[in-house]
């Protein structure tokens, strides 16, 4: 009876928080009706696409057929990655002349330096990439590290904040220390995929390797875009002594 009136209770001021305070959708701010949906609105959450089967095995990377079975992608095949497997929540096209909401969300959070979407975002990362992080069996969550200039520049590192919310969902240490960016590299977003591996290579390096050797390793990250930036860190970490490592990213830019 006292959990019913308890719920009761939640679910009136819940009602009477929405009604003073009508929740707004995070990538067009418009109002969002009913509680099915809690971060976008009718408009934009029919566009956005949950990474789903069939994917590639190793990079995660969803295949256009939903007919087919999980497979290795030939890119993987071509180039096996540093790290064991990834995955993303959701995947945007991209060519960045197409809008979608899911990448409006993420520049505003990133470039418009709105710190308050690094909660709600990341637990939609922790809700959505549950079977993910389970299977992982991580022992530490490290955030992809921004070089201490851009950090200055933007005030937060958006990772960091992801990397929070999922490490209270599924009670896991996070280490913001152990892997630094040693080089401030120029932005990815206008290089093509080779100059982007070329532009990482050496970017990354670990102030001490007691602190990952051994351990099973989930790395976080906002966007995977070439897969250069995490496949770096992957690199960096096995070479300090990881016993795996597991991408878990936000977004997936794809073609």
């Amino acid at each position: 009876m006292k959990t019913e009136c308890h719920r009761s209770f939640a679910e009136r001021l819940d009602s009477l928080v929405d009604w003073l305070y009508p929740p707004r959708c995070r990538a067009c701010t418009e109002s969002i009706q009913g509680r099915d949906r809690e971060y976008f609105c009718s408009v934009c959450w029919p566009q956005i696409q949950l990474v789903a089967h069939p994917f590639c095995t190793i990079c995660g990377r969803p295949f256009p057929d939903a007919s087919g079975d999980d497979h290795v992608c030939g890119v993987c095949l071509a180039r096996n990655p540093q790290f064991a497997r990834a995955h993303s929540w959701a995947c945007y096209p991209r060519e960045e002349a197409t809008e979608h909401p899911l990448r409006q969300v993420i520049q505003k959070f990133k470039y418009g330096r709105k710190v308050a979407l690094g909660k709600p975002l990341g637990r939609l990362m922790a809700r959505g990439c549950k079977e993910f992080i389970t299977t992982c069996n991580a022992e530490t969550i490290i955030p992809v590290p921004l070089h201490p200039k851009r950090l200055r520049w933007r005030g937060f590192n958006q990772s960091v904040l992801l990397a929070r919310q999922i490490g209270r969902d599924y009670n896991l240490p996070l280490d913001c220390f152990t892997l630094f960016r040693k080089i401030d590299t120029p932005p990815q977003t206008q290089l093509p995929e080779a100059d982007r591996r070329k532009n990482m290579r050496g970017a990354f390096a670990l102030s001490g390797e007691t602190a990952v050797k051994g351990k099973r390793l989930l790395l976080v990250d906002d966007v995977y875009t070439s897969g250069a930036t995490v496949n770096e860190c992957s690199r960096v970490l096995k070479q300090g002594g990881a016993r795996e490592v597991f991408v878990l990213t936000l977004a997936r830019a794809v073609y």
